[in-house]
């Protein structure tokens, strides 16, 4: 594959998750996107015209009045609509037993304050049993830091791997 092409093709993908982390902020990620989505005319190769075709699909499903830009009531009915299909999905998930409910054990064993014996246990550096002002934020540096770096992908929560 030619360098210029594969660089379309990162910028294309980047560009296709920019507004699904907007409105997801720090939740879940979603599916890369298959060939097959990216081979818009299904000609069995990716070119520029598939991932123009592709913006433009995506600016169009934003801009629902269609009057050729997307105004913020646009843009926040789209991430409201993004933001409840993750809803389901995650209920769906966490449904285990398909009832339509969730029980408070569910909730709390999958919660990011799940276990606040960790992140007190991580953040006290020295032993006092608590965290002061000082080791939080030490604490929150160094979890930033790890993030940066590319170490491992954390769900946000205190003292979660």
């Amino acid at each position: 594959m030619k360098t210029s092409t594969a660089k379309i093709i990162a910028i294309a993908m980047m560009g296709l998750g920019a507004t699904t982390a907007m409105a997801a902020g720090q939740g879940e990620v979603r599916e890369r996107p298959t060939f097959e989505s990216m081979d818009i005319d299904g000609d069995g190769e990716i070119t520029t015209a598939d991932l123009e075709a592709m913006r433009n699909e995506r600016f169009a499903s934003l801009d629902t009045d269609g009057d050729g830009s997307i105004s913020e009531a646009e843009f926040v009915a789209k991430a409201q609509a993004d933001a409840e299909e993750r809803a389901s999905a995650m209920f769906a998930r966490l449904d285990a037993d398909g009832d339509g409910m969730l029980s408070e054990d569910v909730l709390q064993s999958r919660s990011r304050g799940g276990n606040p014996g960790r992140m007190i246990s991580r953040f006290d550096t020295d032993n006092s049993g608590g965290v002061s002002a000082e080791e939080f934020e030490a604490g929150m540096e160094k979890f930033a830091e790890r993030r940066q770096k590319g170490g491992k992908k954390h769900g946000g929560g205190f003292g979660r791997n």
